[in-house]
């Protein structure tokens, strides 16, 4: 608009009068008002997203172009190669290639990411991981883009900008980076009921997973599996870690971040390069439209999830990370994950959020990728043969050969290409589609605090508390008195005790009342234990990694105790000491130092031995790098092993060690075993 326009006369200046009085009118950018921008277009409550909705394209297509060149959302990520192996055919459930044949082994590349972070971010931010599966088989690739987290904060795309508009830095400062503590995005949620079920997982310590290696997965929506008949039966998607289930305590993520910003990054490199190769198992839930009639809440609902304890999980297959990626950018930072890239045998549902992820991801890699042929790239193309007419554009590295680039044609099989194959090819399951074009969200989906309740009521008490700290903490970043008593109000609705506990840690008295809901929440849902990370842990310590403080002149026998028994066990142990390069135990043998004490704090480890030698002893008492890493390693609960050196620097810290059934003194080969069978617990919760 130039200048000079408000300034003209007559009906030029009578309709600039006019679109003053609609400014706080949304539009779409070609300037049409907005009637609705709560939910897409679809054919019925429950039916698909319509392909028509100009405004859902146009909000996503446009927050889809807003970075150049890392991911609007999931920039911070890691990847390795592996392979998926298939335990026996499911023939019964897909005609899907790779489940046909038992031990069938399909390529497998896997990208872990945080959402709400950029690229520099630390990893250990409260935060979604990302868990992007992308397998190579044998009739094109199937992206299984899921998350840590088995459900999501809104119901319908058209919200996905708005939600990570709000989670990312305020736009006018640019901060805070990597988090959600500040106003904007408690603003949001608190504003979105749809939102308070994801809220009770991001505020447990499903938000701070100790490694990649040690959190579950989930394809989070409802998909289908089409048999060779056309049979459809609703499934679910799990990825279970075998190493068992694993967080940190969140005064460990914010030191971590300082330590080392990289380490689920080093963490994964270092387990797969010193071949501790990660598993995971596939596991379904499988369901049929009978099930998905009777159940509680709305299949297609992804801020829903249905109970284990109610459509048991099935292991299918295994999934291993054996081979880290030669080159970061050409692999990791390229990898393009579409939620669309499915293959015959498995099938979409009309779920609201997954429809527009559908439509989004292609646009998105436009972007990124900088053209059409971006699976023209080696991590993103298919391991299968290729056969089409797509030609030309920005960066094509073929093109079809021959004298026809269009079908049908008339060449024959030698220059006329490829042709359709009814047989073989996909075909989408034929659903019966039918209902009013309408912008509204289904009112099955309406009930928003049942099953955040019932999270919050599978959880131990440690983790209850460690929810309600975390929404004081969040919370308490929050500038706006009246958006922290919004998320109290929801609160009240899930728990009376948890919205008491954040309300009272924020000085909020008297208690504001509860939030209007929807649909009044139930209260007869059943604790469901495959909820709770603790209810979950591995019982083991393979696959850990245990922090050796020491000196010179420390105890050799003890020593190679130590290193024989973690061998025996599975787990990595670590030296730290008060200076670099190497020690001598009192046999004189050299043992490498891996960490300086300043530079090793024991939050890299699960759990510590304390063993310096006499005069070693006194020198690590004098250096607080020392008495931290004892202090943390205590007040984080992780079991201490020490012997009588060791004892000298847990007394000058004040160390109850003795009244401890966490701190265990080293003498032998018993004791040693001993301890690493403490150990498999990972914390002492019992530890006040």
């Amino acid at each position: 608009m130039s200048d000079d326009y408000p300034s003209k006369q007559g009906k030029g200046g009578e309709l600039h009068q006019q679109a003053e009085t609609d400014a706080n009118t949304m539009t779409t950018q070609q300037g049409a008002p907005i009637a609705d921008d709560q939910s897409s277009l679809s054919a019925g409550q429950r039916g698909p997203t319509l392909l028509e909705d100009q405004i859902l394209r146009e909000k996503l297509f446009h927050f889809d172009h807003e970075r150049i060149p890392e991911r609007v959302v999931h920039a911070r990520g890691f990847g390795a190669h592996g392979y998926f192996e298939t335990y026996d055919s499911l023939a019964d459930l897909t005609c899907a290639d790779l489940f046909q044949r038992k031990g069938e082994k399909t390529p497998a590349f896997v990208r872990f990411s945080t959402v709400a972070g950029n690229k520099g971010s630390g990893d250990l931010a409260r935060d979604v991981r990302g868990f992007a599966v992308k397998l190579y088989t044998q009739e094109g690739n199937w992206d299984i883009v899921g998350n840590n987290i088995p459900v999501f904060f809104i119901q319908d795309a058209i919200k996905f900008p708005d939600l990570v508009h709000a989670a990312k830095q305020e736009p006018d400062r640019g901060f805070p980076q990597a988090q959600t503590a500040h106003d904007n995005f408690w603003d949001f949620v608190t504003l979105t009921p749809e939102s308070v079920h994801m809220l009770m997982w991001t505020m447990s310590d499903r938000a701070i997973p100790r490694s990649f290696r040690f959190m579950e997965g989930f394809g989070v929506h409802t998909f289908r599996m089409v048999d060779a008949k056309g049979k459809s039966t609703f499934v679910k998607f799990h990825w279970k870690p075998k190493g068992g289930l694993q967080s940190v305590v969140w005064d460990e993520a914010v030191k971590l971040n300082g330590a080392d910003p990289d380490f689920h990054r080093r963490d994964l490199w270092d387990a797969i390069c010193n071949g501790h190769y990660p598993e995971w198992e596939l596991g379904l839930q499988v369901f049929d439209e009978a099930f998905a009639e009777k159940f509680e809440f709305d299949v297609l609902d992804p801020t829903k999830i249905i109970p284990e304890e109610q459509v048991p999980v099935r292991p299918v297959g295994r999934l291993v990370l054996d081979r880290v990626v030669d080159n970061f950018f050409a692999e990791t930072e390229q990898v393009a994950f579409c939620t669309q890239n499915i293959v015959p045998g498995i099938d979409f549902t009309d779920d609201p959020l997954l429809q527009g992820r559908n439509f989004s991801y292609l646009d998105t890699q436009l972007k990124r990728l900088g053209g059409p042929n971006f699976t023209h790239i080696p991590i993103n193309a298919p391991k299968c043969p290729m056969h089409h007419f797509q030609q030309d554009g920005h960066m094509a590295m073929k093109n079809p050969t021959g004298r026809a680039n269009y079908e049908p044609n008339s060449w024959g099989k030698e220059t006329g290409g490829p042709r359709e194959n009814p047989e073989k090819g996909f075909t989408s399951y034929p659903a019966n589609v039918s209902g009013d074009k309408q912008r509204i969200r289904s009112e099955t989906f309406a009930d928003h605090y049942s099953q955040a309740r019932q999270f919050y009521i599978s959880q131990t008490e440690e983790e209850q508390t460690h929810i309600a700290d975390a929404f004081v903490f969040e919370l308490s970043k929050v500038e706006k008195v009246a958006i922290r008593e919004r998320m109290v109000a929801h609160l009240l609705n899930v728990d009376t005790a948890l919205a008491r506990a954040v309300a009272k840690g924020l000085g909020i008295d008297p208690l504001p009342n509860a939030a209007e809901p929807a649909v009044p929440p139930r209260d007869d849902l059943p604790a469901s234990d495959a909820l709770s990370i603790l209810k979950n842990g591995p019982k083991r310590f393979q696959g850990r990694k245990l922090g050796i403080l020491l000196s010179d002149g420390a105890d050799g026998e003890l020593l190679s105790t130590i290193e024989r028994a973690l061998k025996k066990e599975g787990a990595v142990g670590e030296t730290v000491a008060p200076h670099s390069g190497e020690i001598r135990d009192d046999r004189g043998r050299a043992v490498a130092v891996t960490h300086k004490v300043d530079g090793g704090p024991s939050v890299l480890f699960d759990a510590v031995v304390v063993v310096p030698g006499k005069e070693g002893a006194k020198v690590l008492g004098a250096l607080p790098p020392a008495q931290n890493f004892v202090r943390d390693a205590f007040h984080h609960k992780k079991f201490i092993g020490f012997n009588a050196q060791g004892q000298t620097l847990l007394d000058s810290v004040g160390i109850a060690y003795a009244k401890d059934q966490g701190c265990l003194s080293l003498k032998d080969e018993a004791s040693v075993q001993a301890f690493l069978r403490q150990c498999a617990e990972l914390r002492h919760w019992a530890r006040g």
